[in-house]
């Protein structure tokens, strides 16, 4: 906690630039009442406050009951070079991967809030990230002049495909928001306007050349696996003999649900088991074409 002797009394120095509450008078709701507490960009404006999570409104400003304005005075005007906003985020990929390591990082470069998720990169809808980039937003709207900065320990946090890592960027450079990164061959802070833009799309473009890299690895793996005559997928229910022995009885007037009824699946995780109707359907149908079945 700040160790001013009145913090309501700072805050309502400046005028509130969320909810328009001239200086002197308290933060309200959109209801008309007189809010519980300050908004968060209001109190920002407050050096000795900026790392509180809220400040609350003082019982004598009658929290709750219909907004008045209080005595009216000039409001002092924020200092325009400010200790910046930092908007921390983290995300690992699977519940076995930690965060904490992260998030401390996060903290000790004064990060405020930290939104946190265990969230595959590309899964394309991250709600903390949302959140982050909207609390980010919502304090460079309503502090314009106050530096935001969006925080994550390396880029691979923000994402790996070209696509939304340059989406990103271009959210980033609209809202007027910089991107810290805390390790890796970006390690720095960088204006998405200004020369971040540029290595920020080279690196993106570095991204997607790796993605690339791997996709041809794995088929080029495919491929020689086939040539060994391995063959990927699931192993199929019919072989060869059941086929013949389908298409014999089919011949000779035997309904498709008692031929699937004398077949037995002879391996797989099937194994043993009868095969559907519908798969004897597909057997005769591939070996017959169209009309198989009727």
């Amino acid at each position: 906690m700040s160790d001013l002797a009145d913090p309501a009394a700072a805050v309502e120095a400046f005028d509130c630039p969320m909810c328009e509450a001239p200086a002197g008078s308290a933060c309200r709701t959109r209801g008309g009442k007189v809010a519980p507490k300050y908004h968060t960009p209001r109190f920002m404006l407050v050096p000795q406050l900026r790392e509180e999570l809220e400040v609350r409104t003082p019982v004598d400003r009658s929290p709750g009951r219909a907004w008045t304005a209080g005595p009216a005075h000039e409001a002092v005007l924020a200092d325009a070079g400010a200790k910046p906003t930092r908007v921390g985020y983290a995300r690992c990929s699977t519940a076995q991967q930690e965060l904490q390591s992260q998030i401390d990082a996060l903290v000790a470069v004064g990060c405020e809030p930290i939104f946190s998720e265990k969230i595959g990169s590309r899964v394309k809808v991250r709600p903390e990230f949302a959140k982050a980039m909207e609390y980010a937003r919502t304090i460079k709207t309503a502090v314009p002049h106050q530096r935001v900065i969006l925080t994550v320990h390396e880029m691979k946090r923000l994402g790996r495909g070209a696509a939304e890592l340059l989406a990103i960027a271009e959210d980033l450079r609209r809202a007027d928001i910089q991107l810290e990164l805390l390790t890796g061959p970006l390690q720095g802070v960088y204006d998405p306007s200004g020369h971040g833009a540029a290595l920020f799309a080279f690196f993106a473009g570095m991204a997607e050349s790796e993605r690339e890299y791997i996709r041809e690895k794995s088929l080029e793996g495919q491929a020689s696996a086939r040539e060994r005559g391995r063959h990927g997928g699931r192993p199929k229910v019919f072989d060869d003999d059941m086929g013949a022995y389908a298409r014999s009885l089919r011949e000779r007037g035997v309904s498709v649900p008692e031929i699937a009824a004398k077949l037995v699946i002879p391996m797989g995780k099937n194994k043993g088991r009868h095969p559907s109707p519908a798969s004897v359907y597909r057997v005769l149908a591939e070996e017959a074409g169209p009309g198989v079945g009727t």
